[in-house]
């Protein structure tokens, strides 16, 4: 479990946006290790983890990209039935909102990553500390 730097990228909902803003990263060297995206009316809200967040943000703001950075619990966790609620409950019982959060694993994947947004990034650190260990 750690903290992370996350990218929220705000895009007009049109062909071509993502592309040219993930193919600048990927002309640069910077790999995007977890990525979201929520779809709003005129806006999509790209929400992405990426090994240089520096680098990245200052690449995309000189392509006229608005850029925000917060700080996101990233958990490596069993990828398994109810691992995610056990989780929740923790937090739930420690009165700790989680904001958003997102997961991912492929079904060959015996873990994945768990990403989670929340106001209360160092209270829930100690809330979750020794789960999901091995």
């Amino acid at each position: 479990m750690r903290i992370a730097k996350q990218l929220s990228i705000f895009l007009e909902n049109r062909p071509g946006l993502l592309a040219h803003a993930t193919n600048i990263l990927g002309e640069n060297n910077v790999s995007i290790t977890a990525m979201s995206i929520h779809d709003m009316v005129d806006l999509a809200v790209v929400r992405m983890i990426v090994d240089n967040p520096t680098k990245a943000t200052l690449l995309l703001e000189h392509e006229e990209f608005y850029v925000i950075e917060l700080d996101v619990i990233v958990m490596d966790i069993p990828n398994v039935p109810g691992t995610i609620a056990a989780i929740a409950r923790k937090l739930a019982l420690a009165d700790i909102n989680i904001d958003y959060a997102y997961f991912t694993a492929t079904d060959n994947q015996t873990r994945g990553a768990f990403i989670i947004r929340t106001k209360e990034i160092d209270r829930a650190m100690e809330s979750l500390h020794g789960m999901m260990e091995d």
